[in-house]
């Protein structure tokens, strides 16, 4: 059975409002990545508490530190960016929870394409999977328009390179309808599907501009991708990330209305396919 959560920051900077959404719709999970217009990485330790607080009175469980480790330039201050990562370690266990959302760099700020940095890239994912060896965690990885990752052979030999029992795949099908990966079942579910162990759920109309819609109202063929998912016996996590209102950088906007439309799109799909949640 999969567990629906979401990034509750997109319904709102208030974790009250975040807490009473999620559970309005039938949501008792969330992927933290932020509150009260503060990243989780910036979260203070007063911060953290209460929030732990607000999550237990309420029955809501992170399901995931929704990071932005791996989302800076490959030629940065990456040992400064390391201990952002184990503070991100920290986090998870002091939250609960094993799965950290992470990246795959961008390119040097002076340009070029990051593909060049092929050896650093992995190099510098490798030592944050040495490190969680011996830790209760998780490290998810996003494809991401203009990293490493962006589109699926590099997915591809990200996963087949790093493969290990720590790291896994995290699927976006919004962010490959945005590089153009298409069609994502046959271009990019097909090739990958074995190293998917969550689903980022968003999706997103080919050479639309604006916002991302619904969950099947778009081109990243979220119904076949979770029918295939479903007959495989998916028991992971389908985290709403719906960027209804607004899509950014390093989050989106949903409000709280439309995630109740961005939920009910989800369970339609998963009833219609058989994928229990």
């Amino acid at each position: 059975m999969a567990i629906i959560s979401a990034f509750a920051d997109e319904i709102s900077a208030d974790p009250k409002v975040q807490i009473d959404t999620l559970l309005a719709n039938g949501v008792d999970h969330v992927d933290l990545r932020g509150a009260w217009d503060t990243n989780v990485m910036k979260l203070s330790d007063a911060q953290c508490k209460e929030l732990k607080r607000m999550f237990a009175d309420r029955g809501v469980t992170v399901a995931c530190i929704g990071s932005p480790i791996g989302k800076v330039p490959i030629d940065g201050d990456l040992d400064a960016h390391f201990d952002e990562f184990k503070h991100s370690c920290d986090l998870a266990e002091s939250f609960g929870c094993g799965p950290i959302r992470m990246f795959s760099y961008y390119p040097p700020e002076s340009g070029g394409s990051i593909l060049d940095h092929r050896e650093r890239v992995m190099e510098r994912l490798q030592q944050m999977i040495d490190y969680v060896q011996s830790r209760p965690i998780l490290l998810v990885l996003e494809n991401e328009s203009k990293l490493y990752g962006s589109m699926p052979e590099q997915m591809q030999d990200l996963m087949e390179t790093l493969a290990n029992d720590k790291l896994t795949m995290a699927f976006d099908p919004a962010n490959f309808v945005n590089d153009g990966a298409m069609p994502v079942f046959e271009t990019c579910w097909e090739p990958l599907k074995q190293y998917v162990g969550y689903f980022h759920i968003k999706d997103k109309v080919s050479g639309s501009t604006g916002p991302c819609v619904p969950a099947g109202e778009g081109d990243g063929d979220m119904e076949k991708i979770l029918g295939s998912a479903a007959a495989m016996g998916y028991n992971g996590i389908l985290t709403l990330e719906p960027h209804l209102s607004a899509a950014g950088q390093f989050k989106g906007d949903t409000g709280p209305q439309l995630f109740g439309k961005a939920v009910a799109a989800l369970k339609g799909i998963c009833d219609r396919v058989g994928l229990k949640y």
